[in-house]
């Protein structure tokens, strides 16, 4: 298969990947491990939170959001990775029994002015539920190879 390089983002691109389903035991799991807070861990403790209920920590979200994003195309391309994340937003609690998906818009793309072999494309990705709703959100510049480097 053909890897996908900086010439095959057009800024405006939208696409959508997934579904995943998220478990209780794997919200809790991750929380106990990187994120005990009683919002993450339990059900009657999360329920007098600012979540209202059991939710997943907004770290786990982040690390499903790369999951899925090299899943459906980051390890299928010249990644030679990203400078930073700019934003992260966690806007809704990512709840147990949601089917996610991972709306990936192409925000910008320009060359590199220091590497005539490399360009860089600007995503905005959202973490989606079954109704389209943004849970998290990010913002991260990616590092592609280019199929024909500048001269």
């Amino acid at each position: 298969m053909t890897k996908l390089h900086w010439e095959d983002f057009e800024t405006g691109a939208v696409t959508l990947y997934g579904p995943r389903l998220v478990t209780r035991e794997e919200i809790v799991a991750f929380a106990a491990e990187f994120d005990p807070q009683p919002m993450h861990l339990d059900e009657a403790a999360a329920s007098g939170t600012i979540l209202g209920g059991l939710g997943a920590s907004g770290w786990q979200s982040c690390c499903l959001m790369m999951r899925m994003i090299c899943d459906s195309f980051l390890l299928n391309s010249t990644s030679m990775g990203s400078p930073g994340v700019e934003e992260v937003r966690w806007l809704k609690p990512l709840r147990p029994g949601t089917n996610i998906r991972l709306r990936a818009t192409v925000a910008d793309k320009r060359e590199s002015k220091s590497k005539p072999d490399m360009g860089l494309v600007k995503f905005f990705f959202e973490l989606i539920d079954d109704a389209g709703t943004p849970l998290t959100t990010q913002t991260i510049t990616l590092m592609l190879g280019r199929r024909e480097p500048r001269p």
